[in-house]
């Protein structure tokens, strides 16, 4: 069956990972990339679901925890755990943060007939937090909104993140002696 320009411009593509053993989607056009999971810096004074922070090619990438995020039990690492480097977008600003996932699955590609709107019960992730259910044969995955799960009040405490894990060495002047048992 042959398709019309029109059509074919209906598909996107989205990525799915796996999370506390559902399957979540996220546009292609927002992940950056797929790493192999790494030690995470914790930062002090960030919810908990802001697992740290991770080196990323000299860049400080803030780390979430999307379990948590969501209510969920804290999930353990394993060979198959990996963080996933998206994009967000607030207030026209971008924020690279890496989500931690238990597996990546499939890039898929869905029509917009394929996405229904979330049902108002029985998922554990917040409505406003989907995009839809894309519908995956007989299962489906849960289609995030990654601008919404990491709305603009979390991108401020990220940002300050970012900021106070890079201090100029004049502020780290003394840090030690001041710390019990540094130095």
């Amino acid at each position: 069956m042959e398709t019309s320009g029109k059509e074919e411009l209906l598909y996107q593509q989205y990525l799915t990972f796996l999370l506390a053993d559902e399957e979540y989607a996220i546009g292609v056009q927002r992940v950056k990339e797929i790493i192999e999971y790494a030690p995470i810096t914790k930062v002090p004074r960030v919810p908990a679901w802001i697992r740290g922070v991770i080196n990323l090619r000299g860049n400080v990438v803030p780390v979430v925890d999307l379990a948590l995020r969501f209510g969920l039990e804290e999930r353990p690492v394993t060979k198959t755990s990996c963080i996933v480097v998206v994009e967000v977008e607030q207030d026209a600003e971008r924020t690279v943060m890496g989500i931690l996932a238990d597996a990546v699955n499939q890039v898929i590609e869905l029509a917009a007939k394929d996405i229904e709107e979330p049902p108002a019960f029985g998922t554990q992730v917040r409505l406003d937090y989907l995009s839809g259910m894309g519908k995956l044969g007989q299962k489906f995955a849960l289609v995030l909104n990654v601008d919404r799960v990491l709305s603009a009040n979390e991108l401020l405490t990220v940002s300050s993140v970012q900021t106070s894990t890079v201090q100029p060495e004049s502020e780290l002047e003394g840090v030690s002696e001041s710390v019990p048992g540094a130095t």
